[in-house]
């Protein structure tokens, strides 16, 4: 059975920092480019930072200098480092494995002025 799961979020104080984890399971993700994507109440889902198999970075243009996503590819798991957060950050994070049909259930990450 594939799994997706997301861990890490929680409530921080603006400035603060967050780390998130992707643990996949169940498949061999290591070929497929994945991102880090969010979603804030009364919005969207957006993009927030994408990585290459190979490690190439993508990041939106709010996020960037201040969010760091990487990948270890031998234990199928991504992490987003998130720094100087910010109050529009608020959101739930959800990893994604592009092609793949898996979507975990999100973490909720709150941060507060």
């Amino acid at each position: 059975q594939v799994q997706v799961v997301e861990s890490g979020g929680g409530l921080m104080q603006t400035g603060g920092s967050l780390r998130l984890s992707c643990a996949a399971s169940g498949s061999r993700f290591s070929d497929n480019a994945m991102g880090w994507y969010r979603q804030a109440p009364g919005k969207q889902r957006e993009l927030v930072a994408s990585i290459s198999s190979a490690g190439s970075t993508y990041y939106t243009g709010s996020v960037k200098g201040r969010f760091t996503i990487s990948r270890d590819n031998g234990n199928n798991t991504a992490y987003l480092q998130m720094d100087s957060l910010k109050p529009e950050d608020t959101a739930v994070y959800y990893c994604h494995y592009f092609s793949r049909p898996y979507w975990g259930q999100g973490t909720q990450v709150t941060v507060s002025s």
